[in-house]
């Protein structure tokens, strides 16, 4: 899960950053487009009206006897170098006024009105294509107003607005943009918290637990479809789960009277070594299918509520099996913290778990030294041997159905895996620790 977690990208993190960039986007695109609408409706000159306005309010003084003149600076011959067609009039509020280049016909009456205006587009006339500006502008010697035009290179105007209109846009940004990278995830996460509750219910579904299906209330739509297909699909599974389960069931069932009428037909043979063999072979057939049968119907369990007495079951399961381990080559003990421990569970599938267990040990101890079988005060059941061992890599897979750690084991591999299931729907859990010096498993309810 892990890996896949890394492999796979967050839906809401994608989600989050695209739609964030795309407002943002579409914010820059307004801001753009409005620069590039308002090029339309001013003057054409606006990207170079600001230069020249510069150039002649540093160039503006006045001469010693106080008359208003244009100071031949570097930059304004510079200026002048660049545009050779460039024309202007400035003059002073009172009526005095400075001019160079060759004024239009068109606007030759405006040059001695250039004060009247503080700003202006002057554009349109049926007698000329030229485009003239008027700009105001402070200089040493006061309020200058300038009337301009024959620019050779106008610029950008868009670059121009753009860098004008900043103390609009920049505090709108710094506001927006923060808002929206911590709004936009937000809105991804609550839209996506059906989906995440989905995910989290899909997670608790177990393979024995039927009837489950995912809700489909409160997930985006078009999520559901894939909801809706998963929910059919564990429809199915479940179906031929419940065949798979009558079937080996059944067949459980069908094989005890064979197994049966084949005990007693050897129980009426001469005592000789090949009876005993015979009837060790067929108790262990008997067994498989008994552990086949309880490892099927253990799931239908319905007295997992019951009153139960752990010492008493542990203590039954040994008397029983003693005669067997004794038979086997061992030793055997029952120890208890307690005289009595009740605890709420299954009067029949928890005997079978310690059977289990200690036939599992039986099975593998070696043959030889003890078993011993403890409950502790806190409900913790141990069966331990003094056998070989279970390697590492055959810890955790023993615990599955019909799995043995060398193909030759007796049994079928469903020892085990019973107690497992046992004590998974008493919501217990079981352990097992093992050496080269033994092997002990607990289960603890």
């Amino acid at each position: 899960m892990r890996v896949a977690n890394r492999l796979n990208p967050s839906l809401w993190w994608k989600l989050s950053w695209q739609l964030s960039l795309v407002i943002v986007a579409v914010v820059a695109a307004v801001i753009i487009g409005l620069c590039m609408w308002a090029t339309t409706v001013m003057s054409p000159n606006v990207a170079v009206e600001d230069k020249i306005s510069a150039v002649l309010a540093e160039a503006a003084e006045r001469d010693p006897q106080g008359k208003f003149q244009l100071r031949d600076t570097p930059k304004l011959r510079s200026l002048k170098t660049q545009n050779s067609g460039l024309w202007y009039v400035a003059a002073t509020t009172d009526g005095a006024s400075v001019s160079y280049g060759t004024v239009p016909a068109a606007y030759a009456e405006l040059t001695h009105l250039v004060q009247l205006f503080q700003d202006a587009d002057i554009r349109g006339s049926v007698g000329t294509d030229e485009i003239a500006s008027v700009e105001s502008v402070e200089t040493p010697v006061g309020e200058v107003r300038i009337l301009s035009g024959g620019f050779a290179d106008k610029g950008w105007p868009v670059l121009t607005l753009l860098g004008s209109t900043y103390p609009i846009y920049v505090p709108l940004l710094l506001v927006a943009l923060p808002a929206i990278f911590l709004a936009v995830p937000r809105i991804v996460r609550r839209a996506l918290a059906g989906v995440s509750d989905v995910a989290h219910k899909a997670s608790q579904i177990e393979p024995r637990r039927h009837g489950i299906r995912l809700p489909v209330d409160g997930i985006p739509k078009e999520v559901a479809p894939l909801v809706i297909a998963f929910n059919g699909t564990l429809e199915r599974l479940e179906n031929e789960f419940r065949k798979r389960q009558r079937f080996l069931i059944d067949a459980a069932h069908e094989l005890r009277t064979p197994i049966a009428i084949m005990q007693t037909r050897i129980d009426g043979m001469p005592e000789d070594q090949h009876r005993r063999r015979l009837l060790a072979d067929v108790a262990r057939l008997a067994e498989t299918a008994e552990q086949l049968l309880d490892f099927e119907r253990n799931d239908q369990a319905t007295d997992l509520h019951e009153t139960v007495d752990l010492v008493e079951i542990a203590r039954m399961a040994v008397a029983d099996l003693a005669p067997l381990a004794i038979a086997a080559g061992y030793q055997i003990s029952f120890q208890s913290e307690v005289e009595s421990l009740e605890r709420r569970g299954s009067p029949s599938a928890l005997p079978r778990a310690i059977s289990n267990l200690v036939r599992n040990a039986i099975d593998h101890g070696g043959n030889t030294g003890m078993i011993t079988i403890s409950v502790s005060a806190d409900g913790e059941i141990n069966v331990a041997d003094e056998g070989p061992g279970i390697p590492a890599e055959h810890r955790e897979l023993v615990f599955e159905p019909f799995y043995r750690v060398t193909p030759r084991s007796t049994g079928a591999g469903l020892g085990l895996s019973l107690v497992k299931q046992i004590v998974a729907n008493h919501r217990g859990q079981v352990s097992m620790t093992s050496s080269t010096t033994g092997t002990q498993v607990a289960i603890r309810l």
